[in-house]
């Protein structure tokens, strides 16, 4: 299987999970993950650990693309609009975003909640997508 983005995300027994890190000085979690100094800024801490983020969260904005990105992106031709959303994971204090399957604008609202899966782009390679929790 080929990722979009290598080391942002995995796919094993336990379904999809995010990939960040976490500063082991202060706590600050981000997402991509990160290498040298903390995000945090008053705390210059250099010692950032991997961890796998929660598969859940909460809708906090979202939007629909309805023109294609520039490239490098690959779109699918014809291209077809998607809908993006801003997704809180609560347990880690992180905003993130991603491509919702399956779902438009007008089916997502403020609040609800979305988990992780997967899904392939327009040229193949997989990479996060948000669905409707189960």
């Amino acid at each position: 299987m080929t990722f979009a983005i290598d080391g942002w995300f995995a796919i094993d027994h336990d379904g999809v999970r995010l990939i960040g890190t976490r500063c082991a000085g202060c706590g600050t979690i981000c997402f991509p993950p990160r290498h040298g100094l903390c995000p945090d800024p008053r705390c210059g801490g250099t010692d950032l650990r991997e961890l796998r983020l929660p598969g859940r969260g909460r809708v906090w904005s979202y939007t629909n693309a309805c023109y294609p990105p520039p490239p490098p992106y690959v779109a699918a031709e014809p291209y077809e609009p998607v809908t993006l959303a801003a997704v809180e994971l609560e347990e880690a204090g992180i905003v993130v975003l991603g491509q919702v399957e399956g779902l438009t604008v007008e089916d997502l609202e403020v609040g609800m909640e979305l988990e992780l899966t997967s899904g392939p782009l327009a040229d193949g390679p997989q990479v996060w997508m948000w669905r409707r929790a189960s």
